[in-house]
């Protein structure tokens, strides 16, 4: 499985004026990477992934994964939002087997896929918890189970995590590494934490102004804990976005 963004611009428009948000954005992506996006507000990040999702099209330029042309949502492409986005009316289970039977897979068999992601992101006793009980962390984990419940051969998520608090997004960040680690499903995140991207990523795409100012490869080991050389790292990626004048 391989993603090919290339040479995609992206302009939207409103009465008053065109604004161009994505000006010729180049990269491709290797089987089972985890990439982090890191850039400012208003940088295009969102936008990017819109359009690797297939809920947007690029006015110029193509995205293709194994050399099909992107052009419409797929269940090959699964999406956790920052805000969990689940029905408040389904339980748990109920929420996370919705895609395996909204792609025609029977009740019974879509509720044992449930099972298994539920179990995978250690949610097995709150199965019959509506998301009101449950607790940010909790929901968004269930967000990631029913994403992946479709088997999506890519993830794609925008700040996940940057709704929830300092020590529960610490948490997250492990779990889901243990889950792609698992699944070494290709995941597209989207951050604006500098230590959160060095801690997940195999690479890092450096937006600004709607383009890609770098793509850094982190060469830890994992897992990466806050280590010396995980610090020297993290150092000069900041040293980097001040030189760029990139504000997060």
């Amino acid at each position: 499985m391989s993603l090919k963004v290339s040479n995609v611009s992206k302009t939207f428009y409103s009465d008053r004026e065109a604004k161009q948000v994505l000006y010729d954005v180049d990269f491709e992506v290797e089987p089972h990477e985890f990439i982090c996006i890191l850039g400012h507000s208003g940088c295009g990040k969102s936008t990017l992934l819109n359009l690797v999702s297939g809920f947007l099209q690029p006015d110029q330029g193509a995205i293709t994964v194994n050399n099909s042309k992107i052009t419409g949502p797929s269940k090959q492409r699964g999406v956790v939002f920052q805000e969990h986005a689940l029905f408040p009316w389904y339980t748990v289970i109920e929420n996370i087997a919705f895609g395996p039977s909204l792609q025609g897979v029977g009740k019974q068999k879509s509720l044992t896929i449930a099972e298994e992601y539920l179990k995978l992101v250690g949610l097995e006793d709150s199965r019959d918890y509506y998301p009101r009980q449950l607790s940010g962390g909790m929901q968004q984990r269930v967000g990631i189970a029913r994403a992946l419940a479709n088997k999506p051969d890519i993830l794609l998520m925008d700040e996940p995590f940057g709704a929830l608090d300092i020590l529960t997004r610490e948490t997250m960040r492990k779990e889901l590494l243990k889950i792609w680690m698992q699944l070494k499903t290709m995941v597209l995140f989207i951050t604006h934490s500098v230590e959160e991207a060095v801690y997940l990523a195999d690479r890092i795409l450096v937006m600004k102004d709607g383009k890609v100012l770098t793509d850094e490869r982190v060469m830890m080991e994992r897992p990466r804990e806050k280590s010396d050389e995980f610090k020297e790292v993290v150092s000069k990626l900041e040293d980097l976005l001040i030189n760029e004048e990139v504000t997060l």
